[in-house]
């Protein structure tokens, strides 16, 4: 039996949708439906944001202690839930259950700890001269999540949200919305004011469109593709909302010949790549190596790969499930089959589903040696765990490759700690990882060029949900 979540948490209570179109939410491992929900219209939006409108005069000047007081209930929702959430989170986009359970639901909750110290310790009033500087709540935000770190993306636009003293409408993706419903349940328990939180479900050019641009919307903060994320800004336009956008990449992983330990290094960037199913907008896709040393580091990658057990999420010893959905897994396979099409070496992988997965969208993890950056896998944003090695002749060269993308999300660098930490300040990124270092919620996360504007996560996250106000005081 499917179970449904057809209704949408508008102004502090579960309501019908005002149409009675479903959609069924699709396992990827199974290729069944497992879930339903409504498709919301801009009717539903209309009534979020308006309840969002009514909440924000309340809300925006609520104190800190109560805001924190709603987040701290927040974490232990989560906590007490985390299991059910890790379930939804590899039924609906097919995370292993041992990356859904650590690193999926423990993003998301890192999010949210994380951003009770920063507003605990902000500074929201300055005097500046005669003047006094006052950062505000920014208003009414709505937020558009995309499938592949669904909590983790949701987390990071409304921890900050909520904390800055906004009120916000969240439409999640049609894709992987379960945890969505799951988090909203845990928020209408927390003591979270009604009309401070909406959801509405629904797809990009019907709920999401509405959201971008509705009047009552302030700021408008979107993750996904960069297509769609053009039309995001469209839409937002006549508004002159603030729009911040985390959008696509194809970081390069840059490996220097001083590295203490290449065929560590090389490993790594392979699970780097690999892990989600490469279905992760800062994956170090582009696996940049001394040109002398290409041979050695296709074998060490061969061998990485071979490790990458693919099958069943709920299977232990999974590193690999399915990619997200049919449309996914088949744009993949094309990139590939043009990869080997354009002359890059195949390595390992390669088209069709891996051995005795026949049922799934399970895509065999894959290997391209010698790729120059002008193919189009080391062009294009794959989204799969698919990985290019492409050979450098110098540090200048490196660097001219890492930067020759439209992309600037991320960025990775290992060797020589001082060598590694040269070359990150001439990326044009805007995270870059030294030397395996991991994320780090403190840091903004954001990117350049098409990967988007603005930032999220840290001081900077937060900031983004402020506004600034001078006041000039007569002597």
């Amino acid at each position: 039996m499917l179970k449904a979540y057809n209704q949408f948490y508008i102004n502090g209570s579960w309501r019908e949708p005002a149409g009675r179109e479903l959609l069924e939410v699709i396992n990827p491992a199974t290729e069944q439906a497992f879930a339903t929900i409504s498709l919301g219209n801009a009717e539903d939006v209309d009534a979020a944001a308006r309840a969002a409108r009514g909440a924000f005069g309340a809300w925006s000047v609520s104190s800190v202690d109560e805001r924190v007081a709603v987040l701290r209930n927040i974490i232990a929702g989560i906590k007490a839930r985390a299991g059910e959430i890790a379930t939804a989170i590899s039924d609906e986009m097919g995370a292993p259950m041992r990356l859904s359970s650590t690193a999926q639901v423990g993003s998301g909750l890192g999010h949210f700890q994380s951003v009770i110290p920063i507003l605990q310790n902000y500074a929201f009033e300055e005097d500046r001269g005669a003047s006094l500087v006052v950062k505000e709540p920014a208003g009414v935000c709505g937020f558009i999540t995309p499938w592949n770190w669904p909590l983790n993306q949701i987390a990071c636009k409304v921890a900050p949200a909520i904390a800055a003293g906004c009120t916000m409408v969240l439409k999640p993706s049609e894709i992987a919305p379960v945890s969505a419903c799951l988090l909203a349940e845990i928020i209408a328990e927390s003591g979270l004011p009604a009309g401070v939180f909406n959801l509405v479900n629904g797809d990009g050019p019907t709920v999401g469109a509405a959201i971008s641009s509705h009047p009552e919307i302030d700021v408008v903060s979107f993750t996904g593709s960069t297509r769609a994320g053009r039309e995001v800004a469209r839409n937002a336009a006549d508004g002159i909302k603030r729009v911040t956008q985390e959008l696509g990449g194809k970081s390069a992983n840059i490996i220097l010949d001083d590295v203490a330990d290449f065929a560590r290094a090389v490993g790594g960037g392979v699970s780097g790549c690999f892990g989600n199913s490469g279905q992760s907008c800062n994956a170090p896709t582009r696996m940049l190596v001394p040109a002398a040393r290409m041979a050695e580091a296709a074998e060490i990658a061969r061998a990485a790969a071979a490790k990458a057990t693919v099958g069943d999420p709920k299977q232990e010893g999974t590193r690999l499930g399915p990619v997200v959905s049919e449309l996914q897994f088949n744009k993949i396979q094309g990139l590939i089959e043009q990869g080997i099409a354009e002359g890059a070496e195949l390595v390992t992988g390669g088209p069709g589903r891996p051995e005795g997965l026949d049922t799934g969208y399970y895509v065999k993890p894959t290997v391209f040696a010698n790729v120059s950056n002008d193919m189009t896998i080391a062009r294009e944003e794959i989204f799969g765990p698919v990985l290019c090695i492409i050979g450098y002749g110098d540090d200048e060269d490196a660097v001219a490759i890492a930067n020759d993308t439209e992309y600037g999300l991320s960025g990775y660098v290992s060797g020589e700690p001082s060598h590694a930490s040269a070359i990150a300040r001439r990326l044009r990124t805007g995270n870059v990882h030294v030397n395996g270092a991991g994320p780090d919620f403190a840091a903004p996360f954001g990117g350049y060029k098409k990967s988007g504007n603005g930032r999220e996560w840290g001081v900077e996250g937060f900031e983004e949900f402020l506004e600034t106000k001078a006041i000039m005081r007569a002597a």
